[in-house]
């Protein structure tokens, strides 16, 4: 868990961002740099980016990304990189690069492999479902079952409120990345809040929830919270993420 913070990035954490085997990561945020930075991770290392919606706060970081790895850490432009996405994300992404650095990326951008498929897997095993969430539609959002059917299989929720599509996905699944971006007194539909997490948990018992995309400061970090630093009593199944939390998959199931 390189981020765990939602939009309006509250203290103690970059924007909610996840890293896969050390070379796949789910959507690029403002922080993304920061967080590898921190991590010590070289950007040439990571082979994919899977995009989950076009909010600024998920992928307001590929242009950095882009002229890091093509000015710093892949200069020659050697090492692959794979786009999963759905139609659309590439323009929007391109002219995104266009607006940051006019002509600086589009060497490096044309070497990009996009890949659309709702389902599909890559050379290092990895499988990815594709679904649709609760979200904004002018932001075409997504989230993805990973080795779904396996027993390491794992969702990432993107940013969804509760709905069918996603729930279900979960239920089937052995471990999942779950967005709480809204405080209980936002009347929103298309986030999560603390009760609908409690809910969720009730049904899905024996399932682990890691809470990402939190309104909820890191405790303890400064005085005067963004809108709160203390987390909500969560049921058992239910971990509050911070920003490194390592999630582990083993002979005992997932451990973090």
């Amino acid at each position: 868990m390189l981020g765990t913070g939602n939009a309006f990035l509250p203290y103690g954490r970059y924007h909610s961002f996840a890293m896969i085997d050390g070379k796949h990561i789910i959507d690029c945020p403002p922080t993304a740099m920061a967080s590898f930075r921190r991590e010590g991770i070289s950007l040439s290392d990571i082979e994919t980016i899977f995009i989950t919606h076009t909010h600024g706060d998920h992928v307001f970081g590929f242009p950095f990304f882009l002229l890091e790895r093509r000015y710093i850490s892949d200069r020659e432009m050697q090492k692959p990189l794979t786009v999963v996405a759905s139609e659309g994300v590439k323009e929007h992404l391109f002219h995104l690069c266009e607006l940051a650095y006019p002509g600086s990326l589009e060497e490096i951008f044309a070497t990009i492999k996009w890949r659309c498929e709702i389902e599909g897997s890559l050379p290092s095993g990895l499988t990815w479902k594709r679904f649709r969430v609760q979200h904004e539609e002018a932001v075409d959002p997504y989230g993805y079952h990973f080795n779904a059917q396996q027993k390491d299989s794992f969702v990432h929720s993107g940013d969804s409120g509760p709905c069918e599509t996603l729930h279900d996905e979960i239920l089937s699944s052995g471990m999942a990345i779950l967005e709480m971006g809204l405080p209980e007194w936002v009347n929103s539909p298309y986030h999560h809040k603390p009760s609908d997490i409690e809910s969720l948990a009730k049904k899905a018992e024996n399932i682990p929830l890691i809470i990402t995309h939190t309104f909820i400061d890191q405790p303890g970090i400064n005085p005067v919270p963004t809108v709160t630093d203390i987390y909500p009593n969560h049921p058992a199944n239910v971990r509050h993420a911070e920003d490194g939390l390592r999630l582990v998959f083993g002979p005992n199931g997932w451990t973090f």
